[in-house]
């Protein structure tokens, strides 16, 4: 399969605007920043582009101008920094947002000795099917804000806790109205219903639950693991929404050895997510080809599992990104910077490229150009940090680091 393009979902920069008369547009410069992450190593020093003492102009809802901040273009608005770190809003690829209830037993059993597994879904299938369409949207949206006044700015959301037919629809317009990244996750489990009958829910997956789900998603997922779907079931899915015009993702070794890393390789998936348990065949696959593995440290924190060995992934030269993968059972934080912090202190990265995986990486997970970066054209999406390097992320975790954030050029959170 041919990866479909990377995508850019807003006009270009200078675009004329809607009205018969074209709008007065403010442009707000961002000036005094001590350091700025671009992810543009033609802007600055490194693969994180950075530049000391910058300034960034925000026009329209898109980037203006990057440079020296003595050199910065007047502007109708000025914030200043005050020497603090802005970097791009970071980019969550993975989450799984439209759910009820929560599972807080089985996290708590769980902490005191009980293993993961997959099974624990079918709680939250049970509480979500009951659920009225006003408590998953509020739901989703609550944890929509969490995540933004954490520096989100783009976030992928999955069905999968329907798993009939009506309730995936519904879980997939609860999600569109929060997101463009919608993700069709039939695929999440077997349906309970179906327990002795899993190729007749594939069947369902597949034809009258996929009809019903594809106009409205941009992405396919299956979970391929053991529990929920094998390699064979996993490709049947895939194949089948990619006819649709689906573009696949796929939730890949999280719980042990199997086919998904080099199915999801195979099929040309955007991502493989959780790669947890990799053989040389796996990392080889992704190095040689054009998946990002995304990396979901929230889940082995939260399960007590072993961490994904990111070290062994970007030295090999696979594209990585980090997500929280915030989810009622196995994840239930929605904040990339503990998912930077962990990612440094647990999986080998260094500081410059957990940051660049939970901007740039994330981007390239969703195959977008417009996010993940701070340069001409791209949208005006910024977290400013009370702190004067991106590293205090890592170094120093759980502190509320993130002052303030834009989203499409509009300050959403904070005071700058």
């Amino acid at each position: 399969m041919t990866p479909s393009p990377a995508r850019t979902t807003t006009p270009p920069l200078g675009a004329p605007a809607r009205a018969h008369r074209p709008r007065p547009r403010t442009t707000t410069a961002v000036t005094g920043i001590g350091t700025l992450v671009t992810n543009d190593p033609s802007l600055g020093a490194g693969p994180l582009g950075l530049v000391r003492d910058a300034a960034v102009v925000i026009e329209g809802g898109h980037i203006a101008w990057v440079g020296p901040s003595d050199r910065a273009p007047a502007a109708d608005n000025r914030v200043d920094a005050q020497g603090r770190a802005l970097l791009p809003g970071f980019v969550d690829s993975h989450s799984h947002l439209v759910f009820a209830g929560d599972r807080t037993e089985e996290f708590n059993a769980r902490m005191s000795g009980r293993a993961y597994s997959a099974g624990g879904i079918r709680t939250t299938v049970a509480a979500t099917r009951t659920a009225s369409r006003n408590v998953l949207s509020d739901t989703v949206g609550r944890h929509v804000r969490e995540a933004f006044r954490q520096g989100t700015t783009t976030i992928e959301i999955k069905s999968g806790y329907g798993l009939t037919v009506d309730d995936e629809a519904r879980s997939l317009d609860i999600a569109a109205a929060h997101t463009d990244e919608v993700t069709y996750l039939g695929a999440h489990i077997v349906a309970p219903e179906f327990a002795d009958r899993p190729e007749d829910y594939v069947a369902l997956v597949t034809g009258p639950m996929l009809d019903a789900c594809a106009p409205r998603a941009r992405w396919i997922d299956v979970f391929c693991e053991q529990g929920a779907f094998d390699g064979d079931q996993a490709r049947t899915i895939l194949t089948a929404g990619a006819a649709r015009g689906l573009v696949p993702r796929v939730h890949a070794n999280q719980l042990s050895y199997g086919p998904g890393v080099r199915l999801a390789v195979e099929l040309g998936a955007a991502s493989a997510d959780h790669c947890t348990h990799l053989t040389d065949e796996d990392v080889d696959a992704l190095a040689n080809g054009t998946t990002v593995a995304t990396l979901l440290p929230g889940a082995e924190f939260s399960t007590r599992s072993p961490y994904p060995d990111a070290r062994r992934l970007l030295d090999a030269g696979v594209t990585v990104a980090l997500s929280p993968d915030c989810n009622p059972g196995s994840s239930y934080t929605s904040s990339m910077p503990f998912c930077v912090a962990l990612a440094v202190r647990e999986m080998g990265m260094t500081p410059d490229e957990a940051v660049w995986a939970a901007t740039a990486g994330g981007a390239a997970a969703l195959r977008r150009t417009d996010v993940g970066r701070v340069a001409p054209g791209a949208r005006a999406d910024l977290t400013l940090l009370d702190a004067p390097s991106h590293v205090h992320l890592a170094y120093r975790p759980g502190v509320p680091l993130v002052a303030a954030v834009w989203k499409d050029g509009v300050l959403g959170h904070g005071t700058g």
